[in-house]
């Protein structure tokens, strides 16, 4: 398995096509824009090596694919055990970085790709590119979400806001269209394609899922804009070290070979898929989300106390609201892993309702806890001077009796990345879209309910069947 620096290094060998404010990127490692997001996913290769044995084993689970350990963030949920294991090494990774590590899609997206693909055409295909995925150690980009045009409008009738088939052969596929939103797209090694929503008779087309690396000829990527993400790498930058990434990937006629194929056409297959990633995906939030906000809680303290209230009961109260929140959403993500089932091609799903439980809470929870510390960190957190400001021979003695010491500041700037600088994409716009928009869980919750049963047992206790 590859190390943090082998990640790196492996990062400058591709010949990606990234673009950065209007700029072509020769180097994505060296952009002080991308670098910091490069960090975060070098820290889930760095726990496979971590002289802690415990951490090792959550992240580094044997693969009987390939029969060797392998990084988590490549292997199948071929257990109940493998649900949990993925939330717990989520939650740490959460924790570590502050943000988004970027490779939970991938995942997700594998897993599903696996199960729908069973007994189906593609399956080989994909146990084989799978293997290799494992073996090379590779990042993978799960790319899903379409731009959607119009929504009220089917994706034939605007095949253009939707990545699509335009092309066959015996050897292979062109594939054109976008696909938006792509978390840690510039800094990964492939581009699993899926699609991005049910379909129906007539939009074959569009049904297809499918591998790319992410510097093949035709694909392009445009880095997304983050609130504040000029500071990163200064000294207002908040998080230190690592942050997040998004991109636009665009698809120009991209030829994919056919033993890289592995859906095309077939609807059942594409839904299938679909269901599966999002119970998977939704489930994850309950892992990365709190241990960001264990980032944001630990803050929110430290400034507590050094503000000097720290003791104070009405303080005390809301740390712990904090708390209680943050432990609500670990634990539904973790009811969901361990409510599983075996699906017939021997992976382990996730409860549907309980994940989507999960999903819906991650949609509000993190807003009040991000509320919660913007009222516990007082109104410096949106006019505070730059940390230069506070450094500066003349500036920084006048300014320490108003703004408090540098630590201070420091923790500052961290609440404010979360709460609404670049680090609130992760902790507030994620939260809210990612995997699905609010309502896309509550359409799951009421379908998967069973009402009957309810009902049921109401008329049985209220005597209505006697």
């Amino acid at each position: 398995m590859k190390t943090a620096e082998q990640y790196v290094e492996s990062l400058r060998a591709r010949k990606l096509v990234l673009w950065v404010d209007g700029q072509r990127v020769p180097d994505p490692t060296r952009h002080p824009k991308v670098r910091p997001a490069i960090n975060t996913v070098a820290a889930t290769y760095a726990l496979a090596h971590d002289p802690d044995p415990t951490i090792r084993d959550l992240a580094t689970p044997h693969s009987k694919l390939v029969d060797a350990r392998v990084n988590r963030f490549t292997h199948l949920f071929t257990s109940d055990e493998d649900l949990r294991k993925k939330l717990e090494l989520q939650r740490i990774l959460g924790r570590l970085t502050g943000t988004c590590f970027q490779r939970c899609v991938g995942m997700d997206g594998l897993n599903a790709t696996y199960l729908a693909t069973h007994g189906r055409a593609g399956h080989d295909r994909f146990v084989r590119w799978l293997a290799n995925v494992q073996r090379e150690d590779l990042t993978l980009d799960g790319a899903m979400t379409d731009p959607k045009g119009d929504r009220s409008k089917r994706p034939t009738e605007q095949p253009d806001s939707f990545l699509r088939v335009v092309g066959r052969s015996a050897v292979g596929l062109v594939i054109r269209g976008a696909k938006i939103h792509q978390t840690g797209a510039a800094n990964a090694h492939e581009i699993l394609v899926m699609p991005g929503q049910s379909l129906r008779a007539g939009e074959e087309d569009f049904a297809i899922a499918c591998a790319i690396p992410v510097d093949a000829p035709g694909v392009s990527m445009v880095l997304g804009r983050q609130p504040s993400d000029e500071r990163r790498g200064g000294p207002d930058a908040g998080n230190a070290r690592y942050g997040g990434q998004e991109c636009v990937v665009l698809f120009e006629d991209v030829f994919v070979p056919r033993e890289r194929v592995f859906i095309d056409g077939d609807l059942e297959a594409c839904n299938e898929l679909l269901e599966a990633f999002a119970g998977f995906h939704r489930a994850s939030y309950g892992g990365c989300k709190p241990g960001n906000l264990d980032v944001l809680v630990g803050a929110t303290a430290l400034l507590a106390k050094k503000n000097g209230v720290r003791d104070a009961s009405h303080v005390r109260d809301k740390l712990t609201e904090m708390v209680h929140l943050t432990e609500t959403i670990h634990a539904l993500g973790l009811a969901a892993s361990t409510k599983a089932t075996k699906h017939r091609s021997g992976i382990h799903q996730v409860d549907p309702v309980l994940a989507n439980v999960c999903k819906h809470h991650v949609t509000q929870l993190p807003y009040e806890i991000v509320r919660l510390a913007e009222d516990l960190a007082g109104g410096l957190l949106a006019t505070m001077p730059s940390i230069a400001d506070l450094d500066h021979p003349e500036l920084g003695p006048k300014l320490r009796h108003v703004m408090g010491d540098r630590d201070r500041a420091k923790l500052l700037r961290l609440v404010e990345w979360m709460s609404y600088g670049s680090g609130a994409v992760p902790l507030r716009i994620e939260c809210m879209h990612g995997a699905g928009s609010p309502q896309a869980q509550r359409v799951v919750i009421e379908r998967r309910t069973d009402w009957d049963e309810k009902m049921r047992a109401a008329r049985k206790l209220a005597g209505l069947d006697e």
